[in-house]
């Protein structure tokens, strides 16, 4: 089931969400067996998101197991742009998968650096742009309105010629406006959804949980809420659109498919499986050439 997503090649549509596979544990954990092609779990490899400066993350706790999902309050810790460069990305280069660096920043000037920088890196196939932030210059969430995404997006189209892959977050009042306004200033591929906010009681002193006080809800329990946005979107632009958001079958995938997505992403299901994008790929294959299968995105609304 190859594909090819922003002009490159990829064996199959199945990719992780950032932040939900540490490959550079994982190899720790499985040895250099997981470099080999048929044991690694994705088809591309998404990074974790990377800012600027280092960054510590949300105080523990950070996760707590909601019926159905999952609700994490992580923070994006990471060890910025100079320490992945020179830490991380050596290792994730030694994957057998095109790797696509997730970045944010807190306005588009930082953004742009971020992208430049990482895309003058020939290991580096595609950048992810995680515009779920809000711009400290305007006050609003990048990707939310779609001036603000389209100003965000020309800012790193300027400074890069990798294919760029806007990921937007849920919360916009019109997702399918905000990924019009991104393939309009030059995105080639979206991706959704990121996740929603939740937050989760301790049972004992009726307080928030989490050390972030709410985090995001991902997991089986957001699918329909997915399935809904990405076929709004795919049925309103033109580049490739990455569906995401409970993912945990072959029979998931093909939804996402179905509705219009040209790849789909695994996420919490990793948590539970860390082979969980293999199985996913094998259920798919089985199922695509079971079934014709239809395209929401070309039926009439």
């Amino acid at each position: 089931m190859s594909v090819e997503l922003c002009g490159v090649e990829l064996r199959g549509p199945v990719l992780n969400g950032s932040g939900t596979y540490d490959a550079i544990a994982a190899r720790r954990t499985f040895g250099d067996a997981l470099l080999e092609p048929e044991a690694f779990p994705f088809d591309a490899f998404v990074s974790k998101t990377i800012t600027l400066e280092p960054r510590q993350g949300n105080p523990p706790p950070r996760l707590w197991e909601s019926p159905d999902g999952l609700i994490n309050s992580i923070g994006l810790p990471n060890k910025g742009l100079e320490g992945f460069l020179s830490e991380d990305l050596p290792l994730l280069a030694e994957l057998p998968v095109p790797l696509v660096v997730s970045v944010m920043g807190f306005s588009r000037d930082e953004l742009a650096h971020l992208a430049e920088a990482v895309g003058e890196r020939d290991e580096v196939a595609m950048i992810e742009l995680n515009v779920s932030c809000p711009n400290v210059e305007t006050g609003l969430v990048m990707g939310a309105d779609p001036a603000e995404t389209a100003a965000a997006v020309e800012r790193v189209r300027a400074v890069t010629g990798k294919p760029v892959i806007v990921k937007l977050t849920p919360t916009a009042a019109d997702p399918a406006a905000v990924a019009v306004a991104a393939e309009g200033a030059g995105a080639d591929a979206i991706s959704l959804i990121n996740t929603l906010k939740g937050m989760a009681l301790d049972p004992q002193t009726r307080r928030p949980w989490l050390g972030g006080g709410t985090g995001g809800v991902s997991g089986p329990a957001v699918r329909p809420v997915a399935l809904e946005q990405v076929a709004a979107v795919a049925g309103r632009v033109g580049v490739p659109v990455i569906g995401m958001g409970g993912v945990a079958s072959g029979r998931d995938a093909r939804e996402f498919l179905d509705a219009g997505a040209a790849c789909v992403a695994v996420g919490t299901e990793s948590f539970r499986d860390p082979s969980a994008g293999l199985r996913i790929a094998r259920e798919l294959g089985v199922i695509s050439h079971q079934e014709r299968g239809f395209s929401l995105a070309e039926t009439p609304r």
